[in-house]
């Protein structure tokens, strides 16, 4: 039987044998780590060197063109309703006569129509919007909203709508507007004047609920931003509008005035599929978009 010395001294070099292993764990753990930490240090720099190549570009492109690429784009895709459009617009007076009150100071100067008695059975009003995305062609019905229509004209001829903003868009199922049309570009500003709804809140009686029913005001078309309609029946529209590039469910509270070219949609889906600034559902187009020239075609 071993004594104590035996068992002590083998207890010692079994000590010795694990303190040995241990310290060999340890410096092929240590190698272990550089190794990794080595070969993560290749892989980040090689993908570096990947994205580098597959985002310089040309390096002939235009400052315009970087910024652009600088803002994700996809497809934006109309979401129809089923819900229906307002009412057809009723058969109106060959002539009607139009109001447009002074209102607050404009934010940009100009006066208000000189003509106030309009024709609704004249030709279709062609406008030609040359905006910092692309070309975007308007198609304006004076069957449907002679004072709208005469009021858009007014402020196309004088250069109103010249070098503005877009300063807001929507763009979700259910939803889909870019708004124009305000010199400020805060979306409170005005030509200094205001002007009735027309087409299609002109189809209800004042205080019809039918007016808070919602519709589909559907892609395509182009219509008035406003500030609601007073218990008098007094309108609110101004200077500002909307471009509806996605079916979009509203209260015919805001008067349809017009039509949008193929062209134009595909600008505006182009401007929609980039988003909100922010990522939020409604805000400032992530494109801007302005409009260098509004003119009567």
């Amino acid at each position: 039987m071993p004594s104590n010395e035996q068992r002590r001294a083998a207890a010692k070099r079994k000590l010795e044998r694990q303190l040995v292993r241990r310290a060999e764990q340890e410096k092929k753990r240590k190698r272990l780590v550089i190794a990794g930490s080595v070969l993560g240090v290749i892989v980040v720099a090689a993908a570096g060197v990947g994205v580098y190549f597959l985002t310089r570009g040309d390096d002939e492109a235009s400052t315009t063109a970087e910024s652009s690429s600088q803002v994700p784009t996809t497809t934006f895709v109309n979401t129809p309703l089923e819900l229906p459009g307002p009412p057809p617009p009723a058969v109106k007076p060959a002539t009607v006569d139009c109001a447009y009150p002074a209102g607050r100071e404009p934010a940009k100067p100009v006066t208000a129509p000189a003509t106030t008695t309009v024709a609704t059975d004249g030709p279709e009003v062609k406008l030609a919007i040359d905006s910092t995305q692309g070309p975007i062609g308007l198609t304006l019905s004076s069957a449907q909203a002679p004072c709208t229509v005469n009021s858009m004209v007014s402020l196309a001829e004088q250069g109103y709508f010249d070098n503005t903003s877009c300063h807001r868009i929507v763009a979700s199922p259910g939803f889909g507007i870019l708004q124009c049309g305000d010199p400020a570009a805060t979306g409170g500003g005005g030509p200094g004047y205001t002007f009735d709804n027309e087409y299609p809140t002109d189809l209800y009686p004042l205080g019809d609920p039918a007016l808070q029913t919602p519709v589909n005001y559907q892609r395509g078309v182009v219509a008035m931003a406003n500030a609601g309609i007073s218990p008098e029946g007094d309108g609110t529209n101004g200077s500002q509008f909307f471009l509806v590039f996605g079916d979009t469910e509203l209260p015919p509270n805001y008067t349809i005035f017009g039509t949008i070219d193929e062209a134009g949609l595909a600008t505006l889906d182009k401007v929609a599929g980039a988003g909100v600034q922010g990522g939020a559902r409604d805000g400032a187009p992530a494109m801007p978009i302005s409009f260098n020239s509004v003119k009567v075609a």
